[in-house]
């Protein structure tokens, strides 16, 4: 049984930068098999898709409201897949929280279904 770990998160004023990190693990859990999405969620909001990237890291995918900002990536080998986000603004922030499937989604795709997901991390954006 795998499971995912997110970290990084914190407080940080405006204009700041985090690197949130979502990190597989379990033995048999091989997330270079899996592409992962990016989602948040803030007090009183819906949870909200934010970027997502295949298995191989070929494609990406970004919400307008974080394009230019905000990049994902992954470490297959450290089974590990990074957010950085630059120039934060006090809307982003939320609980952020990773998922993990074998299908690439987007915010415009419908039927959702993550095989995985992570705790999340706390992320606040002081002004």
């Amino acid at each position: 049984q795998g499971q995912l770990v997110e970290s990084g998160g914190g407080l940080v004023q405006a204009g700041g930068s985090l690197r949130l990190s979502c990190e597989a693990s379990g033995r048999t859990f091989s997330l270079g098999s899996y592409s992962v999405a990016w989602f948040r969620q803030a007090p009183g909001k819906e949870r909200e898709f934010v970027a997502s990237i295949s298995w191989n890291g070929g494609r990406t995918y970004y919400v307008d409201s974080v394009k230019g900002r905000f990049t994902i990536s992954r470490d297959n080998a450290k089974k590990t897949v990074y957010l950085r986000m630059n120039s934060l603004k006090p809307e982003d922030a939320a609980v952020y929280y990773c998922a993990a499937d074998t299908i690439f989604w987007t915010a415009q795709d419908r039927g959702m279904n993550f095989e995985y997901w992570g705790q999340g991390t706390q992320v606040t954006v002081s002004s």
